[in-house]
């Protein structure tokens, strides 16, 4: 890649990037580190070790990208970046998901895109008929009720029609934490009292090592799944 190519990419004057090359004393800041970091398809740590080093922490923390107290303070473009950067496997695994077809243009059509491209697309949903929803209702009492919620999500999924690589089931092991995962990044919401799942707070994570926080909760929703319940009449089964 050029420079003046990479400059275009990340949104730098050309000079800017003939100055980060000049010298290795020359580092970007931690915003413009990672966007050439994306725009090159490596690490930031492997092109500037030791101010990434200097500037993240050690241990399972480094994984945490960012924190927010409340779900929904956390920005739709970051939802929407993970979404459509996913390559492998994109899991909903939250109790209702409903907030997706609300808070995301096109989700649905997005979806389907990804899951004809070949990325596995998988929705872990809460059962409306369970005693589980049913108990969750009552400590929400909400005009929207839990049960309403996941049938708005399956009537989404069911419009999607026939779909190999898309595919959902219930599920009740979750009803207090929500977990997000796109290829090696996730955004995980546990559930506080009786709020909703937007006035929860949610870590925003990445997978760097083995055993750590991501692998943690990517093992949780890998049991759940494994646990579930097929949903009738959702995608093609994967």
């Amino acid at each position: 890649m050029t420079r003046s190519s990479l400059a275009r990419k990340v949104g730098v004057a050309g000079k800017t990037v003939d100055r980060w090359l000049a010298s290795e004393a020359r580092v970007p800041r931690a915003e413009a580190r990672a966007a050439v970091a994306e725009v090159l398809g490596v690490s930031a740590e492997m092109l500037w070790p030791k101010a990434v080093r200097d500037a993240i922490k050690t241990g399972t923390d480094r994984e945490v990208v960012a924190t927010y107290a409340y779900r929904n303070t956390c920005p739709p473009t970051v939802w929407s970046s993970l979404i459509d950067g996913a390559k492998r496997r994109i899991v909903f695994a939250g109790y209702t998901n409903y907030f997706i077809w609300q808070e995301q243009p096109k989700a649905a059509e997005r979806l389907r895109a990804k899951a004809e491209a070949g990325v596995q697309v998988r929705f872990v949903v809460g059962d409306p008929e369970s005693d589980v929803t049913r108990r969750r209702e009552q400590v929400e009492d909400n005009p929207l009720t839990v049960g309403t919620r996941i049938r708005m999500t399956l009537a989404q999924l069911q419009q999607m029609g026939p779909l190999p690589g898309l595919d959902a089931r219930f599920s009740d092991g979750h009803i207090a934490l929500s977990a997000f995962v796109f290829d090696d990044e996730m955004l995980v919401t546990p559930h506080i009292a009786n709020l909703l799942g937007h006035e929860s707070p949610m870590l925003h994570l990445r997978r760097l090592q083995a055993d750590g926080l991501f692998d943690r909760f990517a093992q949780h929703v890998d049991a759940l799944w494994a646990g579930g319940r097929p949903v009738p009449d959702v995608g093609g089964g994967s």
